[in-house]
């Protein structure tokens, strides 16, 4: 086995894991999770307008 079987075989393993994360990401099991997630920034600036009313 040379250093070029030894690239390539990093690199399919690499290739393989950045499928799994983009699946994983996408998959419509995570997305209540993170559309949760993405609004955590603007909970307080509700929060902060409801207090100066």
């Amino acid at each position: 086995m040379d250093i070029n079987q030894l690239r390539i075989g990093a690199t399919v393993a690499c290739f393989v894991l950045f499928m799994g994360i983009v699946v994983w990401a996408y998959s419509r099991h995570n997305l209540r999770r993170f559309e949760e997630a993405a609004m955590l920034p603007f909970e307080g600036e509700q929060q902060e307008k409801g207090d100066a009313r």
